[in-house]
């Protein structure tokens, strides 16, 4: 027994060899493909930082007179953002590497680009330095961009920046346009119906715009609002009341 038990071991040694080497070698294949796109990501990203500095973006963004401070913001817009968009931001830095971990499991399951993993921070250097477009490289970029944002700048700054950065659709840029367009009201005067409503909008401005289609809209809310309970920013009960007021 004692012989079969140690035979037993070192098959099962040998095998867990054979797996690692074929990680490591996959894990070199992987690297050896992604050479090229890192090397046009950090150039993309360091041509960006040449043209215009992250100093001067924050002065350009700030000067706007539709400039809306966090202060001036109510905090349960706020939770619905954070919740919706990146529940653990104050918990990370430039890149969330759970998120980025569940997502690529999501997107396996579901066969397709069902979820994304980028931060608050990697949305803001995409709104303010990059294009829409998902190309490999400039999603590197942001995340060079997205470290370079959390090394000068501080959490609620980089988090007010992407509120005044993000499109809320009908041409709307910031959350005070967007506040004044769609509920003619200045934004610290939102209530928690319309402060979760647009919460949900900047995900895909052209669907969930309310003047675009008002039952999407309403669907992305309850999504914004599902995600506020289990990210414990309502409960049960708050979230109930906020959707039955507005039935």
């Amino acid at each position: 027994c004692a012989i079969i038990n140690i035979e037993y071991k070192w098959r099962k040694r040998c095998k867990m060899k054979k797996v690692i080497k074929i990680l490591i070698v996959l894990l070199f294949i992987i690297i050896c493909i992604l050479i090229p796109f890192i090397v046009k990501g950090y150039n993309l990203y360091k041509k960006a930082l040449d043209e215009v500095s992250i100093e001067e973006k924050v002065e350009q963004i700030q000067s706007k007179s539709n400039y809306t401070k966090l202060s001036e913001l109510p905090q349960i817009y706020i939770d619905a953002v954070l919740a919706v968009e990146d529940h653990r931001y104050y918990k990370h830095g430039a890149i969330d590497i759970i998120s980025i971990g569940r997502a690529i499991v999501t997107n396996i399951k579901e066969k397709e680009f069902a979820e994304g993993g980028s931060t608050i921070t990697q949305q803001l250097a995409k709104n303010i330095y990059f294009t829409q477009k998902k190309e490999m490289e400039r999603k590197i970029a942001e995340v060079f961009m997205a470290y370079e944002l959390e090394r000068k700048l501080g959490k609620d700054e980089i988090v007010e920046l992407y509120l005044n950065t993000c499109y809320f659709g009908n041409g709307y840029y910031t959350v005070k346009e967007a506040s004044r367009g769609y509920f003619k009201k200045e934004p610290k005067s939102m209530t928690a119906y319309e402060a979760t409503m647009i919460a949900g909008i900047p995900n895909a401005p052209s669907v969930y715009a309310p003047t675009k289609n008002l039952s999407l809209a309403k669907q992305r809310q309850k999504q914004v609002i599902t995600k506020m309970v289990k990210y414990k920013y309502l409960t049960q009960e708050e979230a109930d009341k906020i959707l039955k007021d507005n039935d």
